[in-house]
């Protein structure tokens, strides 16, 4: 059987009584966490969700995530996970997109939830704690996890490109587990005695495949945190004796240069994990050096399960560098002219493997372009070294990484154009020494029509995620243009960066 569900029921049943999940002061052991997954199954069941149904979940990062993962997993449906910071327009495309019938969502997500569940007819299941615990109570368990084959879907994650609205990323049951092994196996060597801190967002691929499965798959522990707080985290991190940190170059430099609580102490802390973006190679060495812990930096993306590449544990590093591909995966190199780039080139970055997906959900043309001769074309641009080492140079994408969220600027500009007062608009990312890069809007307006910068922002803040918004926005006369009339975002300069 290859259902992503196995993980759980395998560690269940080989350490029960060790702490699965831990929030806070609150824990669930893996017989817990089986048992609660289990009558989730058996609830959507009732509920009318079939095998290859699309459930979605919108939940931070607290204990009934796990539940509901594994529970939409056993059941042989299929895991489409949101943001909880979307708002209802947001949640309500996806929800059509991927075709799910069935909404499982946190108080924190209930309103927005519901508004978008109401408008596109789907069954939405607000996850309170004392009400949700009480109806599982009420529900007998699923006994068998439901079979899978290694190419059916178990995760649909939204991503999006500078082309437009999201698309959903189908990862197989194979995709995942097999990224997952080789993180346990030959990434992170965790194992029963570990202790991972959960700081990334589960929604995440980056958070759910190497901080979620692949504790479960290793019998360990995640210790989760529902927003990050770099001094919560080092509370966490002494509190909960944690072994692996897993995060993006924000959260390294958020406890580089927190003040450390009087009498912390790190010392089983073993490895840290970095990806999402470059990390600055300043703030590695800085934070190993206060912590007494390696930095091991990697690569990927949704489309990969994510992991593509990674500084492997058991060969030297080289800070700056995403490493080598991991195990069962391939990259190439791509020139503009379709040949390999050779050492010290410079190509777009192609991977093929067990990791890659099996398509965008819907979109076949939007596959046929990603996905060509087996080979996933990342629109990432790198080198690679004599030693075989990748380093990321640029994106050929105009993607903005915000602290470790991606944001799309064809969705913020699409947002911008619907205020009454916009004629064109161009969203770009500006250096941010905290957030890596902060989302930026240049606007023109129309002839005779008034709004200041203030009110713009307002009018996107109001329609998308918090990360999402542009902070900085400016009014001028023209955008640079090319012959073609393209906006040249590329000679667009920022005089001006305010918060």
């Amino acid at each position: 059987m290859t259902n992503l569900a196995t993980l759980l029921t395998g560690s269940a049943s080989a350490h029960g009584d060790r702490i699965a999940v831990r929030h806070e002061t609150t824990a669930l052991t893996y017989a817990q966490l089986d048992d609660l997954s289990a009558r989730t199954a058996a609830l959507l069941q009732a509920g009318g969700v079939r095998p290859g149904d699309r459930v979605a979940v919108i939940m931070p990062n607290v204990l009934h995530f796990p539940v509901a993962y594994y529970g939409i997993l056993r059941a042989g449906a299929v895991v489409v996970p949101m943001n909880p910071l979307l708002k209802a327009r947001e949640i309500a495309f996806t929800l059509r997109d991927s075709g799910a019938r069935t909404v499982l969502t946190s108080p924190m997500s209930a309103a927005e939830a519901a508004e978008a569940a109401a408008a596109t007819e789907t069954d939405c299941l607000v996850v309170e704690p004392a009400g949700f615990d009480a109806l599982l109570d009420c529900t007998e368990p699923l006994p068998a996890v439901v079979d899978t084959a290694d190419t059916d879907l178990a995760v649909i994650l939204y991503t999006s490109g500078t082309t437009g609205t999201p698309k959903g990323a189908e990862l197989t049951h194979r995709n995942v587990l097999s990224n997952t092994t080789t993180a346990v196996q030959t990434l992170f060597h965790v194992g029963p005695g570990d202790v991972l801190f959960g700081g990334l967002p589960l929604f995440h691929a980056f958070g759910q495949t190497c901080a979620l499965n692949t504790a479960v798959a290793a019998g360990a522990t995640l210790t989760l945190h529902t927003r990050f707080d770099p001094a919560a985290a080092l509370e966490t991190i002494r509190r909960d004796a944690v072994t692996v940190i897993l995060g993006v170059p924000t959260m390294y430099a958020a406890l580089l240069h927190a003040e450390l609580p009087v009498g912390f102490d790190a010392s089983r802390l073993r490895l840290a994990v970095c990806g999402g973006a470059s990390l600055p190679v300043e703030v590695l060495h800085g934070f190993e050096k206060r912590f007494g812990v390696d930095v091991l930096e990697g690569y990927g993306l949704s489309e990969t399960s994510p992991v593509a590449a990674f500084n492997p544990p058991d060969r030297p590093r080289k800070p700056g560098s995403i490493g080598l591909p991991v195990r069962g995966v391939e990259l190439r190199l791509v020139k503009e002219d379709g040949t390999t780039a050779g050492t010290g080139e410079v190509g777009e970055i192609a991977i093929r493997g067990e990791n890659v997906m099996a398509g965008y959900h819907n979109r076949a043309r939007a596959t046929a372009d990603a996905i060509r001769d087996g080979w996933f074309h990342t629109g990432d641009l790198a080198r690679v070294d004599e030693d075989g080492y990748y380093s990321i140079v640029d994106r050929k994408k105009d993607m903005i990484i915000r602290g470790g969220y991606n944001v799309y600027p064809r969705e913020v500009e699409e947002v911008l154009y619907q205020h009454p007062a916009v004629a064109e608009a161009a969203v770009v990312g500006v250096p941010d020494p905290l957030l890596g890069e902060e989302v930026a809007a240049v606007v023109v307006l129309k002839p005779e029509a008034h709004a200041t910068a203030e009110e713009i922002r307002d009018h996107v803040k109001a329609q998308v995620a918090a990360y999402k918004y542009p902070r900085v926005v400016t009014i001028t006369e023209a955008l640079p243009k090319g012959p073609t009339g393209k906006i040249l975002k590329r000679e667009i300069v920022i005089t001006r960066v305010e918060s």
